[in-house]
């Protein structure tokens, strides 16, 4: 397991040094905060052999990890909870982190702060670093002087994102995997097996069944024509990338994604359970409603629940209830939006829009340990529909030349 130094500050102010291991440096700030010791540091070491311990001793290029901005969110808060000030609390975390472009933004913003700047404006000129919904919620916390919850709100909600991607990974690989494998299976098939099969039947010069005929056409197909069949898959995944990162393209595919069989109703799920736990953050950070929906809007990872959600907010502006304006998008379940209601005539939509959340997550949780089992009578017709086509197409005329020789 990784090999962690920290440094701590201690409920009477002093800092204090110690060595840890943990999963990752995120698992270890959890720990420390829970033991009523927010880190201010974190660094990994080398293991006695003088190896890594495979935490990321040396600096990591590209966009910073998930875990990365998770940690960074719990350092903030510590740190405002401690009262440390923030350009000295950012240049200790541009020290401490192992991704050099989050360092470098983190540098940039010390900076920038220096000069004057607001917090949240130093950090948009980092876009390509920060999400919109961090950058949003920052604001929000500056509005309302309310850094440190915001920071926390925030740490919560980016773990618990985490958490919920490495559930969608861990329930899709073995479905992953089978389908390369059949994927793999079908290449060889049309490759190796079908032109060996192939040869033998016409020596024999017999007529062969519609099924085999139509696996030999295809094999020698593929055979004849594979460089020009490679060249239009890339061209076409190379054109669908290109469509979807286009406005139009983006919004039909992220709708595509949220109608695919078995897993588009997790997604869906998983999307709204973000929506409702950032507009609790914002609704709890003071924010007016029209504000934090806007902002959402925008930091929503799906343009298709993004343009509900301006819709949404275009309803409120013509004088809608919240119930009324979030049951035209089509987006909520009828218990969801009574939940809604009840939050919006006792005045307490954070704390509904927080149960909406639970309300999804738990809907995700329940999903995501049940998807192998969903997806298992899928994979087997798959490989059952291979093994009737290569038994009518390959056994078939092997039976019928057996019959003619008998």
């Amino acid at each position: 397991m990784p090999l962690f130094d920290y440094r701590i500050r201690t409920p009477d102010g002093r800092t204090e040094s110690g060595r840890a291991e943990a999963e990752n440096a995120a698992a270890l700030a959890r720990r420390l905060n829970a033991g009523g010791t927010p880190p201010v540091g974190i660094e990994s070491v080398t293991d006695p052999s003088g190896e890594g311990t495979g935490a990321g001793l040396r600096m990591r290029g590209g966009r910073p990890r998930h875990e990365d901005l998770e940690l960074f969110c719990r350092q903030m808060h510590s740190l405002t909870r401690a009262g440390v000030p923030i350009v000295r609390g950012l240049q200790g975390i541009a020290e401490t982190t192992h991704n050099a472009r989050l360092s470098a933004a983190l540098r940039g913003i010390a900076e920038s702060l220096e000069a004057g700047r607001e917090l949240h404006a130093a950090m948009r000129e980092h876009s390509a670093v920060f999400p919109a919904l961090l950058i949003n919620m920052v604001r929000m916390g500056e509005d309302t002087g309310r850094m440190e919850e915001t920071f926390e709100q925030l740490s919560f909600y980016l773990e618990r994102e985490r958490e919920t991607r490495q559930q969608i990974k861990q329930a899709t690989r073995y479905p992953i995997f089978v389908m390369t494998a059949i994927l793999a299976a079908i290449a060889i098939i049309n490759v190796v097996v079908i032109p060996a099969f192939a040869g033998m039947f016409e020596r024999f010069d017999a007529e062969l069944p519609l099924p085999t005929r139509i696996l030999m056409a295809t094999s020698a197909f593929t055979l004849d024509y594979w460089a020009w069949m490679l060249g239009g898959m890339v061209a076409a995944v190379l054109g669908f990338r290109q469509y979807t990162r286009s406005g139009d393209g983006r919004l039909w595919w992220d709708r595509i994604k949220l109608r695919l069989p078995v897993i588009g109703s997790i997604l869906e799920r998983a999307l709204l359970a973000r929506f409702a736990r950032a507009l609790t953050m914002a609704t709890r950070s003071g924010v007016p409603i029209l504000e934090g929906l806007d902002s959402i809007g925008r930091a929503v990872d799906n343009a298709w629940v993004a343009d509900r959600v301006v819709h949404m907010r275009e309803a409120l502006e013509r004088g809608e209830s919240l119930g009324r304006a979030a049951a035209g998008t089509g987006l909520f379940t009828p218990l969801v939006l009574q939940m809604i209601a009840v939050g919006e005539e006792t005045g307490q939509v954070d704390d509904m829009m927080e149960e909406v959340a639970r309300f999804y997550e738990q809907e995700v949780d329940y999903e995501l340990k049940n998807l192998s089992s969903a997806l298992e009578p899928i994979l087997i017709s798959i490989v059952g529909a291979m093994v009737l086509v290569l038994a009518l197409a390959i056994f078939l005329p092997m039976w019928d030349l057996a019959g003619a020789a008998l």
